[in-house]
């Protein structure tokens, strides 16, 4: 049973859930039914509220106004965690919830150890571990494995079968597949199937809008804290979804190349020579010149973050040099990468780009106070100046300058990096993973701004697992595999197909016993391709 000929009784129904945190009305109004059988998709911008209703639904807070019923039986306004589980609401999160020092079996038995006359009993434990890791797939996964050894697609299975475990008949997932491969995100959609066809019902958020075409049935969609839309996800095309997530009508989500055309006659803007990062087995040539995005596609794990951070001067290198305009800058040294112009975006904005303690205003000029002062000391109003140019242009969306970062949206927090590198004059910027967990109007947002910023003049590498984001918005793809790189591609041949053929040792291997090469030697600026 789909949900788009749904019938019978919702197992799970919300009437009229509002909740607010002092003035602000997070959720007001809402309305949601899950079907047995189903996959309902909750779409929206980061602080639309899809983050209130899971902590609702799972009794991470209480609401405030509204009904919430589960299998017919009415939830009081003061759910716990405990009660939301029993009553068979279970949710994987993107940040899973496993302890990585304990082994599979003990993630999953833990609290409902099988036992005799209070002695545990290890054949039950032995055989309920078997029958929970055969149900998501993992048959033949060794339970006496440590979870931290598995790679995040297996311990997002485990995950899932825990949750399982409980008897659950609504699963939550939340941002599943942020972390992992487009392999591996296939992999989990197959299962999330198969827990649908297994009669379970499945609330599925994500910023992937063609995960919600693959595998969802019904779609509601918030907008500041009010569902302003739903229903079958068969009367939606991509383009009216995000029209009614962001509330204006995005006709192209990546605003074409043409606006960065790359400036042909003018040497490399950045160049790489012989650079040779920790575990690269071969030296690494890269060029792009000003006005170029070039995008560096590859499976976890091949390198994509370990090259941008070892260009930037993050991470040893034991031979080669990087050249900003023709001028060598110094190994080994983020401070002079910065100060020569090269900028650095990580992946884990929160961890190692922003700092939380401090307001948006500081976040942006951290880097370039100097700028804003004379003799030692800094001007306040000379200072505002400096951070409001820094983000003209970049739709920074908050309250005051001195509101703390942590405040804002995933997408506008990216904006302060970038404009925190404008502040400093960048003339090449690393971007690695720039839209991670950035709901898809910041993204047209991010993406403009990228090519605004390549069409004024910067040099810009973008690392991305999404590939329509790099076929999207990137002059070039070059593509990393096993820590070298191995081939490159035009915008007018890049397409997924080929880029994963030469990302993934098996797709790669199998082009060459066929004798098809997915890439003419050649292409690009010259770095040979390498199918082995």
């Amino acid at each position: 049973m789909t949900a788009t000929g749904a019938k019978g009784s919702p197992v799970l129904t919300l009437r009229g859930v509002g909740k607010s945190y002092g003035q602000v009305q997070a959720l007001s109004g809402i309305d949601l039914d899950l079907y047995p059988g189903t996959v309902h998709c909750l779409a929206g911008e980061n602080g639309a509220g899809k983050s209130t209703l899971i902590k609702i639904l799972t009794g991470a807070v209480q609401r405030d106004s509204g009904e919430y019923t589960i299998g017919g039986r009415a939830m009081r306004r003061t759910v716990t965690p405990a009660e939301a589980r029993e009553s068979g609401v279970g949710v994987v999160y993107q940040e899973l919830s496993l302890l990585t020092d304990l082994t599979v079996a003990d993630n999953l038995v833990m609290g409902a150890f099988p036992s005799r006359a209070g002695v545990v009993d290890r054949r039950g434990q032995r055989a309920a571990v078997r029958a929970m890791l055969d149900g998501v797939g993992l048959g033949g996964l060794d339970p006496g494995r440590t979870v931290g050894e598995l790679p995040t697609a297996t311990r997002q299975l485990v995950e899932i079968a825990r949750v399982l475990s409980r008897g659950t008949r609504v699963v939550i997932f939340d941002e599943p597949t942020t972390a992992l491969s487009a392999e591996e995100a296939g992999a989990l959609l197959r299962r999330i199937k198969a827990l649908r066809e297994d009669g379970v019902a499945v609330l599925y958020i994500t910023h992937r809008l063609e995960e919600m075409f693959e595998i969802g049935d019904t779609v509601t969609v918030l907008r500041d804290g009010v569902r302003v839309t739903g229903g079958p996800m068969a009367d939606f095309d991509e383009d009216s979804l995000i029209a009614a997530m962001v509330g204006r009508t995005i006709t192209d989500l990546y605003p074409g190349r043409d606006e960065a055309r790359a400036r042909d006659e003018e040497p490399p803007r950045l160049e790489v020579r012989g650079l040779r990062p920790a575990l690269f087995p071969r030296p690494v040539d890269l060029s792009v010149r000003a006005g170029e995005i070039v995008g560096i596609a590859g499976l976890l794990g091949s390198g994509r973050s370990r090259l941008l951070r070892a260009i930037f001067g993050a991470d040893p290198v034991t031979g080669g040099q990087v050249l900003l305009d023709g001028r060598p800058v110094p190994r080994g040294s983020t401070r002079a990468a910065a100060r020569r112009g090269i900028g650095l975006l990580t992946e884990d904005r929160k961890e190692s780009g922003l700092l939380p303690g401090l307001s948006i205003e500081e976040n942006i000029a951290i880097a370039s106070w100097r700028t804003a002062g004379r003799r030692g000391l800094v001007q306040r109003s000379r200072l505002r100046r400096h951070v409001e140019a820094s983000t003209e242009g970049l739709r920074l969306r908050f309250g005051d300058w001195t509101d703390p970062v942590s405040s804002l949206s995933g997408g506008n927090q990216q904006k302060v990096l970038i404009a925190r590198w404008r502040a400093l004059g960048a003339r090449v910027l690393l971007l690695d993973e720039p839209t991670k967990g950035v709901d898809v109007g910041a993204k047209a947002d991010i993406y403009r701004i990228v090519t605004e910023l390549a069409a004024s003049g910067l040099a810009i590498v973008v690392v991305s697992s999404y590939l329509p984001e790099l076929l999207g918005l990137c002059h070039r793809v070059v593509v990393i595999r096993e820590r070298r790189l191995v081939a490159e591609l035009g915008a007018a041949e890049a397409t997924e197909e080929r880029v994963l053929a030469l990302a993934s040792p098996r797709g790669a291997a199998a082009a060459h016993a066929a004798g098809r090469d997915p890439v003419e030697n050649g292409a690009g600026n010259g770095i040979a391709e390498e199918i082995s």
